[in-house]
């Protein structure tokens, strides 16, 4: 808006400019005594226009004023001086407006800082908001893995004292000794009878695998075989002579398999029941082969069952001419869709470095389990 008053008046002040010069012919000290009006609307002009753009007008009007007293008034030397004395004037006013540009535009504008203040003011609180809850929210992460990264601490802790313990004498923490004649190993009918009286893991054979020397052969090399299915699609025993070779070198998938027995649930303390491989997958790399997979709780597969198969995996990992005889058999009874147990064995070839024969109860504390069919109920 105030360009366009600013133009309108320079307009004004031009045409008054031209009307004294061309109408009534006025020169010199005449043309300045009548044209003071021009003067005050250039002045006026100049204030809405500020300073550079007024200085490119006032250059092209004295542009227009040199031609016209060159070209059309004919005027040279002294005469040119004598009308034309109003250009420098000019030129000098033009020179400056270019070296102070925007002066009249320089005047800070309260309003617009105040708008601007408030602005900030409202993303700054906005922005507080937002950081309060990611600090919020970073700090409830924290404390959750915290609280995790502790339980992992302790859970470890607990399957390293059972690993230490099992390497010093083939058995858990929490194993019984079981009279059995030397070099005999019980029948399944036999363990399927043994009654869980507070110790999950219990050695069988005084923890001597009872291996022939057929047993122990490496001339094959590494191999695995799984038992069929009995008639009630229950898993029967795995056999393998365990290396370095036929472990995985790829991530697990999920698994998928349902074996017999499986009614899972949620109790307090996580999920009920596993699908627990008789060869652990970081063995044989077996996965969801459903002659390798049967129901077990939660606390036979972990951490009873992995920690005798961590003792195998750190000694196989350890040399890759290091062998072990390995042989997982789930204990049912009768009828039972649901195993009573699990008999493990494990042998080191050339050495006694693992060495066990153990009996893992299917149990789960604080639960009564149904093993005709793996239904349970909270213990009473």
């Amino acid at each position: 808006m105030k360009v366009f008053f600013g133009l309108i008046f320079f307009i004004a002040a031009a045409y008054w400019s031209w009307h004294l010069t061309h109408g009534k012919s006025y020169q010199g000290l005449n043309w300045l005594r009548h044209n003071w009006q021009a003067l005050i609307l250039l002045l006026i002009s100049f204030s809405l226009l500020g300073g550079v753009i007024s200085g490119w007008f006032l250059l092209g009007l004295t542009g227009y004023w040199g031609w016209h007293l060159f070209k059309r008034q004919n005027y040279r030397g002294l005469q040119l001086v004598k009308h034309g004395w109003p250009i420098i004037v000019l030129l000098f006013t033009i020179l400056i407006m270019f070296a102070i540009p925007g002066t009249a535009d320089a005047t800070p504008k309260p309003t617009v800082k105040v708008e601007t203040v408030k602005k900030t003011h409202a993303i700054t609180v906005k922005n507080d908001h937002k950081l309060q809850a990611l600090q919020k929210a970073n700090a409830s992460s924290a404390s959750s893995l915290k609280t995790e990264a502790s339980d992992l601490t302790k859970e470890k802790s607990k399957v390293d004292q059972k690993k230490a313990q099992n390497q010093k004498d083939g058995a858990t923490k929490a194993t019984a000794t079981t009279a059995v004649k030397v070099g005999d190993n019980p029948s399944a009918t036999d363990l399927a009878d043994r009654t869980y009286a507070g110790e999950q893991t219990i050695t069988v054979n005084d923890n001597h695998p009872a291996f022939s020397q057929d047993d122990l052969s490496t001339s094959q090399g590494a191999w695995q075989r799984y038992g069929n299915l009995d008639q009630l699609n229950r898993v029967t025993a795995a056999n393998a002579l365990l290396n370095q070779s036929l472990m995985p070198k790829s991530k697990r998938e999920p698994l998928n398999v349902d074996p017999t027995g499986w009614r899972n649930k949620k109790i307090a303390s996580g999920w009920l029941y596993n699908r627990s491989h008789l060869i652990g997958y970081q063995l044989t790399g077996q996965n969801n082969n459903f002659k390798n997979l049967m129901t077990g709780t939660r606390s036979l597969n972990a951490p009873e069952m992995v920690t005798y198969e961590n003792q195998v995996a750190e000694y196989l990992k350890a040399d890759p001419k290091h062998y072990v005889r390995y042989q997982v058999t789930p204990i049912f009874k009768g009828n039972d869709l649901l195993a009573r147990g699990v008999q493990m064995r494990g042998q080191s070839i050339g050495d006694d470095t693992v060495s066990f024969n153990i009996y893992i109860f299917n149990v789960q504390a604080g639960m009564t389990l149904n093993y005709s069919d793996g239904t349970s109920r909270v213990a009473n």
